[in-house]
Protein backbone atom coordinates (compact mmCIF):
# COMPACT_ATOMS: atom_id res chain seq x y z
CA UNK A 1 0.00 0.00 0.00
CA UNK A 2 2.89 2.70 0.89
CA UNK A 3 4.87 1.38 -2.09
CA UNK A 4 2.39 1.83 -4.52
CA UNK A 5 2.10 6.02 -4.37
CA UNK A 6 5.21 6.26 -4.25
CA UNK A 7 7.24 7.18 -7.39
CA UNK A 8 10.60 4.94 -7.83
CA UNK A 9 13.29 7.42 -7.88
CA UNK A 10 15.94 7.01 -10.51
CA UNK A 11 18.89 5.35 -9.72
CA UNK A 12 21.85 7.66 -9.12
CA UNK A 13 25.80 7.37 -9.47
CA UNK A 14 27.21 9.29 -6.62
CA UNK A 15 29.34 12.36 -7.65
CA UNK A 16 31.88 12.29 -4.50
CA UNK A 17 33.88 9.47 -5.59
CA UNK A 18 34.75 10.72 -9.05
CA UNK A 19 37.00 13.48 -7.73
CA UNK A 20 38.97 10.62 -5.87
CA UNK A 21 39.18 8.41 -8.24
CA UNK A 22 40.93 11.72 -11.00
CA UNK A 23 42.90 12.80 -8.42
CA UNK A 24 44.59 8.98 -7.76
CA UNK A 25 44.43 8.44 -11.67
CA UNK A 26 46.20 11.74 -11.49
CA UNK A 27 48.99 10.61 -9.05
CA UNK A 28 49.46 7.57 -10.90
CA UNK A 29 50.70 9.26 -14.18
CA UNK A 30 53.09 11.91 -12.34
CA UNK A 31 54.46 9.12 -10.64
CA UNK A 32 54.60 6.27 -13.86
CA UNK A 33 55.80 8.98 -16.48
CA UNK A 34 59.47 9.61 -17.45
CA UNK A 35 60.30 13.24 -18.38
CA UNK A 36 62.75 13.45 -21.31
CA UNK A 37 65.62 15.83 -20.07
CA UNK A 38 67.79 17.22 -22.44
CA UNK A 39 71.43 15.99 -21.14
CA UNK A 40 73.21 18.37 -23.64
CA UNK A 41 76.88 17.38 -24.83
CA UNK A 42 78.67 15.08 -23.10
CA UNK A 43 82.23 16.15 -22.99
CA UNK A 44 85.02 15.53 -19.85
CA UNK A 45 87.04 18.50 -20.06
CA UNK A 46 90.55 18.17 -19.07
CA UNK A 47 92.41 19.88 -16.40
CA UNK A 48 93.19 22.96 -16.11
CA UNK A 49 96.94 24.18 -17.02
CA UNK A 50 98.89 25.91 -14.76
CA UNK A 51 98.99 29.62 -15.50
CA UNK A 52 103.25 29.42 -16.47
CA UNK A 53 102.84 26.19 -18.11
CA UNK A 54 103.81 25.93 -22.20
CA UNK A 55 101.90 24.34 -24.56
CA UNK A 56 103.38 21.28 -26.12
CA UNK A 57 104.98 20.94 -29.31
CA UNK A 58 102.86 19.99 -31.91
CA UNK A 59 103.62 18.76 -35.21
CA UNK A 60 101.56 20.67 -37.69
CA UNK A 61 100.84 17.09 -39.69
CA UNK A 62 99.38 15.95 -36.08
CA UNK A 63 96.95 18.66 -35.94
CA UNK A 64 92.99 18.13 -37.88
CA UNK A 65 92.09 21.76 -37.78
CA UNK A 66 88.09 21.93 -38.71
CA UNK A 67 86.09 24.78 -39.03
CA UNK A 68 82.45 24.80 -39.44
CA UNK A 69 82.27 28.88 -40.53
CA UNK A 70 79.01 30.94 -40.14
CA UNK A 71 77.97 30.19 -43.92
CA UNK A 72 77.54 26.32 -42.66
CA UNK A 73 81.25 24.68 -44.58
CA UNK A 74 83.11 22.13 -43.04
CA UNK A 75 86.74 23.22 -43.63
CA UNK A 76 88.98 20.84 -42.59
CA UNK A 77 93.07 19.93 -43.07
CA UNK A 78 96.06 21.24 -41.25
CA UNK A 79 95.37 25.03 -42.40
CA UNK A 80 91.38 24.41 -42.50
CA UNK A 81 91.15 25.18 -45.95
CA UNK A 82 89.45 21.82 -47.83
CA UNK A 83 85.37 22.10 -47.92
CA UNK A 84 84.15 19.02 -46.93
CA UNK A 85 80.67 17.86 -46.65
CA UNK A 86 79.55 16.49 -43.25
CA UNK A 87 78.91 13.05 -44.50
CA UNK A 88 82.57 12.94 -45.25
CA UNK A 89 84.02 13.94 -41.74
CA UNK A 90 83.99 10.96 -39.89
CA UNK A 91 85.78 8.94 -43.29
CA UNK A 92 88.76 11.60 -43.53
CA UNK A 93 89.08 11.70 -39.41
CA UNK A 94 89.76 8.15 -39.62
CA UNK A 95 91.92 8.11 -42.19
CA UNK A 96 93.98 10.89 -40.85
CA UNK A 97 93.70 9.08 -37.26
CA UNK A 98 94.88 5.31 -38.79
CA UNK A 99 97.83 7.14 -40.93
CA UNK A 100 100.55 5.67 -39.09
CA UNK A 101 103.13 7.95 -41.01
CA UNK A 102 102.39 6.44 -44.23
CA UNK A 103 101.31 9.00 -45.93
CA UNK A 104 103.53 12.55 -44.88
CA UNK A 105 100.37 14.82 -44.59
CA UNK A 106 98.12 13.35 -42.07
CA UNK A 107 99.53 11.73 -38.74
CA UNK A 108 102.39 10.27 -37.03
CA UNK A 109 100.32 7.79 -34.93
CA UNK A 110 96.91 7.55 -33.72
CA UNK A 111 98.23 8.65 -30.34
CA UNK A 112 99.80 11.80 -31.73
CA UNK A 113 96.38 12.72 -33.86
CA UNK A 114 95.05 15.96 -32.13
CA UNK A 115 91.27 17.16 -33.78
CA UNK A 116 90.93 21.00 -33.55
CA UNK A 117 87.22 22.15 -33.85
CA UNK A 118 86.61 25.57 -34.26
CA UNK A 119 83.52 27.49 -35.03
CA UNK A 120 82.71 31.14 -35.65
CA UNK A 121 79.73 32.84 -34.01
CA UNK A 122 77.04 32.42 -36.35
CA UNK A 123 77.81 28.91 -36.85
CA UNK A 124 74.65 27.15 -37.75
CA UNK A 125 74.06 24.77 -34.28
CA UNK A 126 72.68 21.79 -36.58
CA UNK A 127 75.85 21.62 -38.51
CA UNK A 128 78.43 22.47 -35.38
CA UNK A 129 76.42 19.13 -33.79
CA UNK A 130 76.59 17.06 -36.92
CA UNK A 131 79.89 17.35 -37.41
CA UNK A 132 80.65 17.22 -34.15
CA UNK A 133 78.66 13.73 -34.31
CA UNK A 134 80.48 12.70 -37.22
CA UNK A 135 84.10 13.22 -35.08
CA UNK A 136 82.71 11.39 -31.94
CA UNK A 137 81.31 8.38 -34.92
CA UNK A 138 84.46 8.16 -35.82
CA UNK A 139 86.66 7.32 -33.04
CA UNK A 140 83.35 5.20 -32.12
CA UNK A 141 83.74 3.33 -35.20
CA UNK A 142 87.69 3.25 -34.72
CA UNK A 143 86.75 1.60 -30.95
CA UNK A 144 84.90 -0.97 -31.79
CA UNK A 145 87.00 -1.99 -34.60
CA UNK A 146 89.87 -2.52 -32.25
CA UNK A 147 87.56 -4.15 -29.50
CA UNK A 148 86.19 -6.55 -32.53
CA UNK A 149 89.43 -7.56 -34.04
CA UNK A 150 91.48 -7.67 -30.23
CA UNK A 151 88.31 -9.08 -28.39
CA UNK A 152 85.42 -10.58 -30.58
CA UNK A 153 83.18 -7.97 -29.06
CA UNK A 154 81.93 -4.92 -30.00
CA UNK A 155 83.46 -1.90 -27.55
CA UNK A 156 80.23 -1.40 -25.50
CA UNK A 157 80.16 -4.96 -24.21
CA UNK A 158 83.74 -4.20 -22.67
CA UNK A 159 82.87 -3.74 -18.65
CA UNK A 160 83.54 0.19 -17.94
CA UNK A 161 86.32 0.69 -16.84
CA UNK A 162 87.91 -2.53 -17.17
CA UNK A 163 91.51 -3.12 -19.00
CA UNK A 164 90.67 -4.34 -22.09
CA UNK A 165 88.35 -0.91 -22.36
CA UNK A 166 91.98 1.15 -21.39
CA UNK A 167 94.02 -1.06 -24.13
CA UNK A 168 91.69 0.56 -26.45
CA UNK A 169 91.14 3.55 -25.64
CA UNK A 170 94.82 4.07 -25.22
CA UNK A 171 95.10 2.88 -29.00
CA UNK A 172 92.77 5.34 -30.25
CA UNK A 173 92.69 8.35 -27.31
CA UNK A 174 90.38 10.83 -28.41
CA UNK A 175 92.39 14.52 -28.04
CA UNK A 176 89.92 16.96 -29.22
CA UNK A 177 90.42 20.61 -28.35
CA UNK A 178 86.80 22.68 -28.82
CA UNK A 179 88.05 26.30 -29.34
CA UNK A 180 85.81 29.35 -28.44
CA UNK A 181 83.96 30.85 -31.56
CA UNK A 182 85.56 33.76 -33.58
CA UNK A 183 83.84 36.29 -34.45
Amino acid sequence: MFGRDREREDPEVGGAGMADIAFLLLIFFLLVTTIDVDTGIGLQLPPAPEEEQEPPPIKKRNMMKILVNEQGQVLMGTEETEPTPVTQVKQKLKDFVTNRGQDPSLSDSPDKAIVSIKTQRATPYNVYINMLDEVMGAYAELRNQASQSNYGVPYKRLDEGSEKQKKIQDMYPKKISIAEPNQ
